[in-house]
């Protein structure tokens, strides 16, 4: 597996991790710094998951699929480096390792929502 995938990896544990209990900044682990200016923008990052899967209350998607969206969200809006088509690539990759037997169509979905009602009209 290349780094940048492992680093993704170490992020979306942290962030599921984060999902159950309140953790201090200091009890992040590995990529703290990034962990935490994802949780930083979570308010935002979730009003784009919340229009972009109305059907689908924040608090009802799965933890694993919540912390996979909240990453790739992070990496399409608030600090986009990657190509969108990267993003959503590795996002359903992901889904496929750690998450539910289905949850990869759904995290493509919300995705695919997101890239034509955030980047595509802004392009």
């Amino acid at each position: 597996m290349d780094n940048r995938h492992l680093e993704r990896i170490k992020i979306v544990q942290n962030l599921f991790s984060a999902s159950f209990e309140e953790l201090q900044n200091n009890q992040l682990h590995e990529n703290n710094e990034l962990t935490r200016d994802i949780l930083a923008n979570s308010t935002r990052i979730d009003e784009i998951i919340t229009a972009s899967a109305p059907k689908y209350p924040v608090n009802r998607i799965a933890k694993a699929d919540l912390a996979i969206l909240r990453l790739a969200i992070y990496e399409l809006i608030i600090k986009p480096v990657e190509p969108y088509k990267v993003v959503i690539n590795e996002a359903v990759e992901l889904a496929k390792e750690f998450a539910g037997e289905r949850s990869y169509a759904f995290v493509n979905a919300v995705l695919g929502s997101v890239v034509t009602n955030y980047i595509e009209k802004h392009e």
